[in-house]
């Protein structure tokens, strides 16, 4: 159990990053990373309902009626969601203000909704738990990077303290709304040229296993919770293969 709840932990952090692997939670993404702080602010009350919200439908699972399973899994994320806006708000002011809407609008990150269909409802609550908690770190992790960027190179500061020298000029464009496409794009590029997984880099041998085949030009959003299970199904069936195939050699030798 320790293997697989560590598994869930990696699996969204390296392997199932919903920022840039998956590339879900877009809006947050671009709109709340101008600064490190912001990111971490942002990441942190993601993580919180992932957790919660994923224990709590996975408890609930046998219970919440199939065809109302997804007004079911909002009214817990809704609920989630308010609790954390109101303990931010209490006792982290600074970063309510800097987020504004976009705390009440983790209700409908594509992230949330994606792990509960894809995962939740279908595992005990502990590893369920573990994968909100994997997501969450994964989804922190990506956006602190981001806002970091954005915030070293577009102000000079990292979380408020001056780090770049003091001739240093700013490019004020990374803290405006294009500059969070521009790093954005410039880290998935970093991906691509160190093959790392990401988006349009994720493939199994050599078959793409996004379930949209990547091509989120064309993506209407509907395919997005698909591709969680659609990698850990294509996962698993190049293990099962891999396997098959060194039986296969071990009984010609």
């Amino acid at each position: 159990m320790f293997k697989k709840c560590m598994e869930r932990i990696y699996n969204g952090i390296i392997k199932e990053n919903p920022t840039f692997v998956l590339m879900l939670g877009m809006c947050p993404t671009l709109a709340t990373t101008t600064s490190a702080a912001n990111g971490l602010g942002m990441g942190l009350s993601t993580a919180a309902v992932l957790v919660l919200s994923n224990a709590l439908i996975s408890a609930l699972r046998h219970v919440i009626p199939d065809r109302v399973r997804i007004p079911g899994f909002i009214v817990v994320v809704a609920t989630l969601v308010t609790i954390v806006q109101m303990l931010i708000q209490a006792y982290v002011p600074s970063i309510y203000s800097a987020l504004g809407i976009y705390i009440p609008l983790i209700v409908v990150n594509c992230i949330i909704l994606g792990r509960a269909e894809a995962y939740a409802s279908k595992a005990n609550p502990l590893l369920s738990a573990f994968d909100g908690l994997g997501m969450g770190l994964g989804f922190t992790c990506s956006l602190t990077i981001i806002g970091t960027v954005r915030e070293i190179l577009g102000t000079g500061t990292w979380f408020g303290h001056q780090v770049m020298p003091s001739g240093y000029t700013p490019i004020s464009i990374l803290v405006m709304a294009p500059g969070a496409f521009f790093v954005l794009s410039g880290l998935q590029a970093l991906q691509n040229k160190l093959k790392a997984p990401s988006a349009t880099n994720n493939k199994v041998g050599t078959d793409r296993y996004i379930a949209c085949g990547g091509n989120c030009a064309m993506c209407m959003g509907g395919m997005c919770a698909a591709n969680h299970k659609a990698i850990l199904d294509a996962a698993d069936k190049a293990k099962q293969e891999k396997a098959a195939a060194a039986k296969k050699e071990e009984t010609k030798s």
